[in-house]
């Protein structure tokens, strides 16, 4: 190669496209644009989100006036009811109908199901055949008996006027008496064959189930076709019932109190009633009886307890909270607690600071701590004597980090 075509490549050629720009500071632009997205997000996470705690709250409610009872002791127990019943009938025989249904309402006397009679009216037939025999008995004896005293009568005469022997006298007269033996055992017969045939008349009535008092039915047991023996002499194929009825009026409600504790209970004494199903649904009764026996195994004593209040949501063995509720009668009330509106709260709201017992009222947003001064039980939740107000909102099974001051809001749901 000489000195001119060195030259030559030396030479820019102005004619060539321009090459081609750099996107290396279109990438560099991006990922800043990118990374100032992700802190933003990140700093709206950490710094501009909610960060209230989610509790759950319940109202304090107030307390009537003249309520002035506290809870002394409470237990757990179960409605039961006084008079319940398995009907069944009187003897063994197929089931023909059924007419009642759970939940029917039935009175005393109503008809719940009937029997095959067969059998009963077979009975029921032979025991009036054997009345109407002993009937036609009584009236060939009597037309018996008849003849023989006016023979007798006759022969008397004769008798006397010696006009037949003696020994035919007293042949008619033995007739005559023997006639009215048989006539008095007729008598007796229809008498015992009238007797058969109320017997077979009842096994008829036997045949025919009904309530033995007014109350609603909680149990079908039979179907027709199958066989009813009060005695299950069938075994398991054979049923010892029609149905279970029950007498709502007659509900009260047995617990068992522990032996440690029944000393608080008395005859007569108040009691509040709540059940399982209605936890809001405080129910007035008194203590019926206390009964006078111990459960070794359970060291309990059973307390039957009658409920003032009758409602059809009130079923048997439905579970049932007491409070055996005392008046305070012996310390009166001062000015203070007269002026001051007695309240209640559950008692999942209260927690001890030391020796205070405090609540956390929600109030705008913020948890607001209260000291509170409490009085007696009411069954889940405590009376409250001052502290808070009807119609606050306080908060329950608040977490142990809780402070005065803090932000809350009520979970969604609760």
């Amino acid at each position: 190669m000489n000195n001119s075509d060195l030259l030559k490549e030396l030479r820019i050629d102005r004619s060539a496209p321009p090459p081609a720009p750099s996107r290396t500071g279109l990438w560099i632009g991006l990922g800043i644009a990118g990374a100032i997205i992700v802190l933003a997000l990140i700093g709206w996470a950490v710094f501009g989100r909610d960060d209230a705690i989610e509790v759950k709250t319940a109202q304090v409610t107030a307390l009537d006036s003249a309520g002035g009872s506290a809870s002394v002791l409470d237990a757990t127990g179960y409605v039961v009811a006084r008079r319940m019943a398995t009907v069944s009938a009187k003897i063994t025989g197929k089931v023909r109908e059924v007419l009642i249904e759970e939940g029917q309402r039935v009175e005393a006397g109503q008809i719940m199901a009937t029997l095959d009679p067969v059998d009963a009216d077979a009975q029921r037939d032979l025991a009036a055949s054997q009345v109407a025999a002993a009937r036609s008995q009584i009236g060939s004896v009597q037309a018996q008996l008849v003849e023989a005293e006016a023979n007798a009568k006759r022969l008397e005469g004769l008798a006397k006027q010696q006009l037949v022997s003696k020994a035919q006298y007293d042949q008619a007269i033995a007739q005559r008496d023997a006639l009215r033996a048989q006539l008095a055992t007729a008598q007796r017969n229809a008498q015992v064959a009238s007797g058969g045939l109320r017997i077979a008349s009842q096994g008829v009535d036997n045949t025919i189930v009904r309530a033995p008092f007014s109350g609603v039915v909680i149990a079908k047991a039979a179907q027709p076709g199958e066989i009813v023996s009060p005695l299950s002499a069938g075994g398991g194929f054979t049923r010892t019932g029609i149905g279970t009825i029950v007498d709502m009026d007659s509900l009260e409600v047995e617990v068992d109190v522990s032996e440690a504790y029944i000393g608080r209970v008395q005859p007569k004494m108040p009691v509040e009633a709540v059940l399982n199903a209605y936890p809001d649904w405080r129910i007035p009764a008194e203590v019926i009886a206390i009964i006078p026996t111990a459960d070794r195994a359970k060291a309990t004593v059973k307390v039957r307890i009658a409920l003032k209040s009758k409602d059809p949501r009130i079923v048997p063995d439905m579970g049932v909270r007491v409070s055996f509720l005392e008046e305070e009668k012996d310390k009166p009330a001062t000015a203070q607690q007269q002026a001051a509106p007695r309240t209640q709260l559950p008692a999942a709201a209260l927690r001890k600071d030391g020796e205070q017992d405090i609540v956390f009222v929600l109030r705008e947003g913020k948890a607001e701590r209260r000291a509170v001064r409490l009085g007696g039980n009411l069954g889940d939740d405590r009376q409250v004597l001052a502290g808070v107000s009807a119609g606050e909102q306080v908060i329950i099974e608040a977490p142990a980090t809780l402070k005065d001051g803090d932000a809350a809001r009520v979970a969604e749901g609760k």
